[in-house]
C-alpha cells in the first residue's frame, strides 16, 4: 500500500513540475508582449517584430485591454 501510494505521489510531483517548467517557457501565455524589468521601471516589448523593437525604444505603459503594442513601440487600438 505504502509503494503504491508513493508512486502516485511521485507521479503527481513530476506532473506538477513539468506543468511548471513548460508554464517557465511561455507556453501558455497569450500576451502580445514581454514584460522586461529594467531598473526601477518596465518595458512592454512587442512579440513577433522583424526586425524586433530594442528594449528602450519600449513603451513603459502596459497596454490597456483595449490597445496593443505595434513593432514601432506605439499604442493602437485591437
Amino acid at each position: 500500500m505504502k509503494k503504491k501510494a508513493r508512486f502516485y505521489i511521485l507521479v503527481a510531483m513530476g506532473i506538477f513540475l513539468t506543468m511548471v517548467l513548460i508554464d517557465s517557457f511561455g507556453v501558455f501565455d497569450d500576451r502580445l508582449y514581454n514584460e522586461v524589468p529594467h531598473g526601477s521601471h518596465t518595458h512592454y516589448v512587442p512579440k513577433n517584430c522583424d526586425p524586433p523593437l530594442a528594449v528602450s525604444d519600449s513603451p513603459t505603459r502596459r497596454p490597456a485591454e483595449t490597445e496593443h503594442i505595434d513593432c514601432t513601440g506605439q499604442y493602437v487600438p485591437n
